[in-house]
């Protein structure tokens, strides 16, 4: 469908948003799924090495694949999905020219592509279907040097607004660790409730470390705590899918009633600060999924020696506590505070 009807800037912002972080998880699941087991087996088969290969390539196409689940989130036509994909590509900063070669590394600066892309989704809106049999010839050049071209000015900038904001978010930590993973614990379970995307916000700032261990927790705190909160009204597939997929689908039941967010955040709190005293690790990856795919405690698991106390601390840390925290939040707030009930987080997707 031609974007010719009237658009909002909160259309396009949450389009773009909701597009981006569809586009981070797919290009970026694949290497935090299987990337630490496979460079542990690498040296018994170094035939998995290729593995590797395949998830850097995915992670290189993040750009593309961004701007074409943002075209698709808008219902664009495949000719501005595609042109989409192009003036991210253009402006991500993964890809350059030396000595007649153009060499990919890594995934491009996020918050950059996010520009880029709302510049672009901007400009198909404004030339709708003004073009029209020039549309297949001229939109995609257009779009790739008008929109593309202003996100390659912007990159440096951008990345380094984001260093800084990483570096900061680094510093504070050494400063004050079980303060800011109180913070980290709560900003990011909040995120994952929210049309943000968590993962795309700690790839963006590239947040790692203490802090990305924090933010980590505070979602799997979350995600637990909403899982039980629900249990009573939720069928046990979609209890269970807070922390298996993802509690960002209870957005609109929390969007509605913003007081249930208050258990939440004192859970995440917790659990954030108790990942800054046990010095709990991760990376700009792992901390936006939570308990999700397992990604969060591998990457604790990857940071510190495999030994027996370490696996039981983040048993205890990422699977007993959350659950513990949330049996006893949900009985003060539910069954003493009558502050929710279970049918507040009920889930209908008849």
């Amino acid at each position: 469908m031609e974007a010719t009807e009237k658009v909002t800037l909160k259309e396009v912002t949450l389009n773009t948003l909701n597009g981006l972080s569809t586009g981070i998880v797919v290009a970026l699941i694949p290497g935090a799924l299987i990337n630490q087991l496979v460079k542990a087996l690498a040296p018994l088969w170094p035939q998995l090495n290729f593995m590797l290969v395949l998830t850097a390539f995915a992670a290189a196409l993040l750009p593309a694949i961004s701007g074409v689940c943002v075209g698709m989130t808008a219902k664009l036509s495949p000719i501005q999905t595609s042109s989409l994909a192009l003036a991210a590509t253009a402006g991500a900063g993964n890809m350059s020219l030396k000595n007649g070669q153009i060499t990919v590394n890594g995934s491009g600066d996020v918050i950059n592509i996010a520009i880029t892309i709302m510049l672009a989704y901007g400009l198909i809106l404004l030339m709708g279907k003004r073009l029209k049999a020039y549309t297949i010839l001229l939109v995609p050049l257009l779009v790739l040097l008008i929109a593309g071209g202003i996100g390659s000015l912007t990159r440096i900038p951008v990345s380094q607004v984001t260093r800084l904001i990483g570096l900061g978010v680094e510093h504070l930590m050494n400063l004050q660790p079980v303060l800011m993973g109180l913070v980290m614990g709560v900003v990011f379970a909040l995120l994952i409730v929210s049309p943000i995307s968590s993962v795309g916000i700690a790839t963006a700032i590239s947040i790692s470390g203490v802090a990305a261990g924090s933010a980590n927790l505070g979602i799997t705190a979350a995600a637990f705590a909403l899982a039980v909160f629900g249990w009573k009204a939720n069928t046990v597939g979609t209890s269970i899918a807070h922390f298996l997929g993802s509690p960002k689908m209870q957005m609109a039941n929390l969007m509605t009633k913003p007081k249930l967010l208050i258990p939440i955040m004192l859970n995440a709190g917790i659990l954030g600060a108790l990942g800054a005293i046990f010095k709990i690790g991760g990376n700009p990856m792992s901390a936006g999924f939570g308990f999700s795919g397992l990604i969060g405690p591998m990457a604790a698991l990857a940071d510190r020696p495999a030994t027996g106390a370490n696996i039981t601390l983040l048993v205890v840390l990422f699977f007993v506590l959350p659950i513990g925290l949330a049996l006893l939040t949900n009985y003060l707030f539910n069954n003493k505070l009558h502050f929710f009930t279970s049918k507040d987080f009920e889930l209908d997707f008849n």
